[in-house]
């Protein structure tokens, strides 16, 4: 049984792809760059060290809430860490910026 299905007349011409247009790309404000700088190194920094100041303290033995409470510090100590990035990574980070900043140019 041979079944011939019609080609739609849109499919029948072949069409040469479109030209890609290529522009310069968007460079980055060097202010943008160095606050992402600053945030994901202060970040990484503040995390790490609040995770191992929280490994220090043991588990009370009365009044511990549990997974619950695990997972309430785990996101308290993300929010410090961005906070703490925020208000004291010009003074850690910077010179590490610059130094970063000008192997790239």
């Amino acid at each position: 049984m041979n079944v011939s299905i019609p080609t739609p007349a849109a499919f029948d011409t072949v069409r040469a792809p479109a030209e890609p247009h290529f522009s310069e790309p968007a460079r980055p404000n060097d202010s943008d760059t160095k606050e992402t700088f600053q945030e994901i190194l202060g970040e990484l920094l503040f995390g790490q060290l609040l995770k191992s100041m929280r490994r220090t303290i043991d588990k009370p033995a009365y009044f511990h809430g549990g997974r619950a409470e695990e997972v309430f510090t785990q996101q308290l100590d993300q929010v410090l860490a961005q906070k703490m990035s925020r208000s004291a990574g010009e003074q850690f980070f910077g010179p590490m910026y610059a130094l970063w900043s000008t192997g790239r140019r």
